[in-house]
């Protein structure tokens, strides 16, 4: 079957834009829990217009609830949940394990789509998915065709059947969708929260070893090209990718016109020539949708002019992303970050007049915009940008062309020959766009099968007998003039279809027609267009909305009439209903929403006889060795290279009252489970798992505790995760300030929380390598030369602030802080609070610097040395600086 076609709304031209041109469904956002916060986004309380209007043309509406949920606001989640049940809603799109088990909980006949925040990348996390009750998953955008194959397999061999959507266009993240920081720890807005401050598209500087490398016209080391897998569309269909996906809820009506249409036309050319040639499915919804467009918008066939519009349309560049497989130096040119469209050559020179000579192959004309940038000294610094109008053009010889911009005198001074120049607008194109986000976005028709009978003498009978999703039934109306015998022409089949098929404007088609008249009865024209009108209007009166002809791969959410008036009055019933719902998933616990938060001089009930631990994760055989002899509960050793693995637990062995515990990679993909098997071999008394492959393998083995990037907000999933899996404890999100950490710790269970007091944020955690893109000239790491274990490398920010880049086993690169973030001052809080235990992590530190950082937190857990002491210590001593970072009390 030919794929679904996803597009995004991020306002209601959008929305009416992506139907218009094609779109299967539609995927949006709300006012909250949402993670496009900066888009116009919906009101919740139009949620049953919104779905009204898709429902009435064929659309499906899939709503974002894909963000991180507090515990404070698991109430308010359960409220938006019956909304959208209630409103017709036919998917949520969810990150948070917690809102999952909240939804399937509040309303089952909801579907769950496992949003790509979830990090899904392999057959394990797929299936932990289809635990939680989701019905399909994006996939992460760093995977391949060839992944999507292997994994297709490892799901059928499992005997999951999981439809599997993936991102075809749009901006693309450097970072793993769910596991990126950097918003967090630099500027207290997370990316997990739908706060994203795209700190990718910042330019950067190269430190390796101590030195500064010039790159030259590469500074923006971040920020991918945009995904434009246009081409690739048989390839996705043919290793069975249910839905694609357009990204795109930021951008305005004219971008999501034109990228739906192209997609849109790219599946039906794949799609079956007539229906008799396979079922009918997404791709023939989308040709009736989008029928007559084409025709009066010629799109041209040739890919180039396709790339073209696209490029015209929004891009920073475009490529196929990972789905061809790993070329970090294609994804990441670092030349540019924001907009620009189709490349058009360098400056050869500047002439006499302001002419600007360019050697490019592309068409001209004028008032076509372009922009050039000038020299730029400073890696930290954009560009000059020189931009206008083309005025005037002329061809010269060689395959030149010079050309006059403006309106007005546009200042040339700062450009160079080299200086590099892209079309940025085509007015034409612009018009012809617009007109695509303003084409109408029809109706859709469904078939009504009609009854006719009477006799001699009585009135007419016309009646419906059932509808699909409709209640009632069944509808007659009568003719207000009794049936006479025909003069001439009498009521036959022709005539009846002929009049009671006039239905444009309606929601209706004429179906079947049932005649049970005997031959030369006669009515008058003006009696069967009464009756055809009265039907309809019976008709409207029975619901909003009609149902969706959407093929039996849909479940049926039905719509209910008045939904926002209906929310209202049950408002009492439906908090009860919450919360009970959250009674029900922790019956351990109280309801989070109804728990005060642990204040100064409040105590919480902590685990008997329960002194504070300190943990210490370590990721050098250096590090390790300094704490052979300090006194504390644990090392966790997180190292790259497996053959140390081994070496790490025999030195480790015996050594602290927890043990010696091993953390793996963050990712594992669909190839990668060949990963767990040095972290087995390697026997440690634990392991700290962190991705749903080493909750299925590791927990089996030994003791384990769940790591941050399980992204632990709230009870609900806190509980699901430590039931399910066995984990020793769970470590709580780094999206948590200090009152949400309390409102955590409050609601879990005793001694099953964990939380980093000390850590270098990992910012970045990517499958991108920036050793390979700007170290080598290798492509991945079969050619690579292996960078990362010669050199030391660091990114400057314009801050001035330089962050570490570590590689992993995988070639993923992370990003860290290279302000060291702490939580001491919180320390007595969190006791009061009663959490017991806590972990710092070492990065850089040598084997003095770690001793020392160890024993000052040892200090302040055992009351001997306040937070703020350590605070203060720590920024005399520290090369690297401490910030208190997010368990400061957001405002």
């Amino acid at each position: 079957m030919t794929p679904e076609l996803l597009a995004p709304a991020g306002c209601w031209e959008s929305l009416r834009a992506a139907v218009a041109n094609g779109a299967d469904a539609v995927y949006f956002g709300v006012e909250v829990f949402n993670a496009r916060l900066r888009a116009e986004n919906f009101q919740a309380a139009d949620l049953s217009e919104v779905m009204e209007w898709l429902h009435r043309r064929g659309v499906r509406g899939f709503l974002t609830v894909n963000v991180l949920v507090f515990p404070s606001e698991l109430e308010a989640a359960g409220e938006l949940v019956l909304q959208a049940a209630a409103a017709g809603v036919d998917a949520l799109i969810v990150q948070d394990i917690g809102l999952a088990r909240l939804a399937r909980k509040l309303a089952p006949a909801l579907a769950l789509h496992g949003s790509t925040q979830m990090s899904i990348t392999s057959a394990a996390g797929v299936a932990q998915a289809a635990e939680l009750g989701c019905e399909r998953v994006v996939l992460a955008r760093e995977l391949t065709l060839k992944d999507f194959g292997r994994l297709q397999q490892q799901l059928e061999q499992r005997g999951c059947g999981m439809p599997l959507e993936v991102f075809v266009h749009g901006a693309l993240c450097v970072a793993y969708s769910g596991q990126c920081l950097t918003s967090e720890a630099l500027g207290q807005r997370s990316a997990n929260r739908g706060e994203c401050a795209q700190a990718c598209r910042l330019p950067y500087q190269l430190i390796v070893d101590g030195v500064e490398r010039d790159l030259g016209e590469q500074r923006y080391l971040l920020s991918p090209q945009d995904l434009a897998a246009w081409e690739l569309l048989p390839d996705l269909a043919d290793v069975g990718i249910a839905s694609l996906k357009i990204e795109g809820r930021l951008k305005d009506a004219s971008y999501v016109a034109a990228v739906t249409q192209a997609y849109r036309q790219g599946l039906d050319a794949l799609a079956p020539s007539s229906p008799q040639a396979g079922s009918e499915g997404a791709a023939t919804r989308g040709q009736g949708r989008a029928a007559g467009r084409s025709e009066a918008y010629p799109q041209p066939a040739d890919p180039d002019q396709i790339r073209r519009r696209l490029e015209l349309s929004f891009s920073r560049g475009l490529g196929t992303g990972w789905l061809k497989g790993v070329d970090h130096r294609q994804l990441v040119h670092g030349r540019w970050s924001k907009k620009r469209g189709p490349w058009l050559g360098r400056l050869e020179r500047i002439e006499a007049g302001g002419w600007l000579v360019l050697a490019t192959a592309q068409p001209l004309k004028a008032g076509d915009g372009l922009v050039l940038e000038g020299a730029g000294s400073d890696p930290l610094q954009a560009p000059q940008e020189v931009g206008g109008r083309v005025m005037a053009w002329q061809t010269r010889p060689g395959g030149l062309v010079a050309l006059r911009l403006g309106p007005g005198r546009v200042d040339v001074a700062g450009l160079r020959r080299g200086s590099p120049c892209w079309l940025t607008s085509d007015a034409q194109l612009e018009s012809q766009l617009q007109k695509l986000a303003l084409a109408p976005a029809p109706e859709q028709q469904q078939a009504l099968d009609l009854r006719v009978r009477g006799a001699l003498g009585g009135p007419l009978v016309l009646e419906v007998a059932a509808l699909a999703g409709r209640a009632g039934g069944p509808w007659q109306v009568r003719s207000a003039a009794p049936l006479e015998a025909a003069k001439g022409a009498g009521l036959d089949r022709p005539r009846l279809e002929q009049q009671l098929g006039r239905l444009g404007g309606t929601p209706w088609r004429l179906g079947r027609l049932d005649i049970d008249l005997a031959p030369g009865l006669f009515l008058p024209v003006a009696q069967l267009n009464a009756l055809r009108r009265q039907l309809v209007e019976r008709l409207a009166e029975t619901t909003a909305a009609p149902p969706m002809d959407l093929g039996s791969e849909t479940r049926e959410v039905a719509p209910q009439p008045n939904a926002k008036a209906g929310l209202a009055a049950g408002e009492p019933k439906r908090r009860q209903q919450i919360a009970t719902a959250l009674r029900a998933l922790l019956p351990q616990t109280v309801a989070p929403s109804s728990q005060p938060t642990a204040k100064a001089g409040s105590e919480a009930p902590v685990e008997p006889g329960a002194e504070p631990t300190l943990t210490v994760l370590v990721r050098s055989l250096e590090q390790l060795e300094s704490l052979l002899e300090q006194a504390i509960h644990r090392v966790v050793v997180d190292i790259e290279h497996p053959a140390q693995l081994r070496q790490a637990v025999a030195m480790g062995r015996g050594r602290w009252p927890g043990g010696l515990w091993l953390a793996g990679q963050r990712i594992c993909r669909p190839d990668e489970r060949w990963s767990l098997e040095p972290l087995l071999r390697a026997q440690p008394d634990g392991f700290l798992v962190r991705n749903a492959d080493q909750l299925e393998r590791l927990s089996l083995e030994a003791p384990c505790i769940g790591d941050f990037s399980l992204n632990v907000a709230n009870p609900l999933t806190a509980s699901w995760l430590l039931e399910r899996w066995g984990l020793e404890r769970i470590t709580a999100s780094y999206d948590l300030a200090l009152d949400q950490l309390l409102d955590l710790v409050a609601g879990c269970p005793a001694g099953r929380l964990e939380l980093t007091l000390h850590q270098h944020m990992p910012l970045f955690h990517m499958e991108h390598c920036l050793f390979c893109a700007f170290l080598s000239e290798g492509h991945d790491h079969s050619d690579c030369g292996r960078p990362c274990e010669q050199h030391q490398v660091l990114l400057r920010d314009r801050s001035g602030t330089e962050h570490p880049l570590r590689a992993d086993l995988g070639c993923r690169n992370t990003l860290f802080n290279g302000k060291a973030q702490t939580g001491a001052e919180a320390i007595p809080q969190l006791l009061r609070a009663g959490l017991r235990h806590y972990r710092i992590e070492l990065l850089q530190d040598n084997a003095a610097d770690a001793q020392r950082r160890v024993e000052l937190y040892r200090q302040a857990l055992a009351g001997q040395r306040s937070g703020r002491q350590v605070w203060q210590q720590e920024q005399l001593d520290s090369r690297l600086g401490v910030t208190r970072g997010s368990l400061n009390r957001r405002s």
